[in-house]
């Protein structure tokens, strides 16, 4: 066999394996509005997916601009899962026109809208932006209570099956041992979270409605007179003397706000300020979807002590 016929069954070969690992990998392209369902579609889709996420834990998802960069990754999806109920009105109506891919459009088998498969709670049939950031449909935030985190699972296995038959078994096979490991730590989660029922906090924005649901806790006021619209001095000194009447035990915001309004009402009522984990990525600790939640308890249950 001379030297070329070598390179020429070399090059065969290689091709070869090359068409039998694709035929492995669907390499189904999914993009997600929010880092904590790109952890979910990694859970479920393995290796046959890309998942690349349009936001970082540490960006305030209402704005977001629609850049040529998220434009592009979205020309290429398969698939896209957001949270809905107009949590990114502000920026991906424009990604969707300016992308224009059919695939992922609203109504199609490719886009997700997680508010359509989870109970919302906050529906207002009110609209009027003059009293702030608010959601007529319901409240967007819903990955605080891993009961929903457990129904997007479910739904978003169905869509992969759909998307990629091929890989049906492989994707539901996942989805049964995510749910299985899901509802051990479920039960983990709220073994532990028994002592937090009826602690009172108090919360930067509205965005913690499902968890303050999941755990038993009671909101009693927000830094944010008005959802979205940034604390005012006013608004944290009426707030400083309201807490009288109540045994506030944890002052909680997310990364990505600011810890200033936080930090003012913490250091003149005694009450701790935390910052705890929304999404995966949103705290150190906070580095999957399991540990998340192992986080958001831990420092709930240490502000609770106090």
């Amino acid at each position: 066999m001379n030297s070329t016929t070598v390179t020429l069954f070399s090059l065969l070969l290689g091709a070869a394996i090359t068409l039998g690992a694709s035929a492995v990998k669907a390499d189904l392209r999914v993009m997600s509005c929010e880092p904590q369902w790109a952890a979910l579609a990694r859970e479920i889709g393995g290796e046959r997916i890309k998942v690349e996420s349009a936001t970082t834990a540490r960006q305030d998802v209402h704005y977001i601009q629609a850049r040529p960069s998220l434009i592009a990754k979205l020309r290429r999806a398969d698939l896209l899962v957001c949270s809905g109920a107009e949590l990114e009105i502000a920026w991906l109506p424009v990604l969707l026109r300016q992308a224009s891919n059919g695939k992922v459009q609203p109504g199609a088998p490719g886009h997700l809208d997680v508010s359509q498969h989870v109970p919302m709670l906050g529906a207002s049939k009110r609209i009027d932006r003059a009293e702030g950031d608010i959601h007529p449909y319901g409240n967007p935030h819903t990955q605080t209570d891993p009961r929903n985190v457990s129904r997007v699972a479910a739904a978003l296995a169905e869509r992969l099956q759909q998307l990629d038959p091929a890989g049906a078994d492989y994707y539901r096979a996942r989805h049964e041992d995510f749910s299985e490991r899901w509802t051990k730590a479920l039960e983990r989660w709220e073994r532990s979270a028994v002592a937090l029922r009826g602690t009172q906090i108090i919360t930067h924005h509205l965005a913690w409605v499902y968890m303050a649901s999941w755990l038993g806790l009671e909101v009693v006021n927000h830094l944010e007179a008005k959802p979205g619209i940034p604390p005012t001095a006013a608004h944290l000194a009426k707030l400083l003397h309201s807490l009288d009447r109540h045994d506030v035990r944890a002052i909680v915001r997310a990364t990505y706000q600011s810890e200033r309004p936080s930090k003012w009402l913490s250091e003149r009522s005694g009450i701790p300020a935390i910052v705890v984990p929304h999404c995966v990525g949103s705290t150190e600790g906070a580095t999957d979807l399991f540990a998340m939640f192992d986080d958001m308890l831990s420092r709930l249950l240490e502000a609770a002590k106090s």
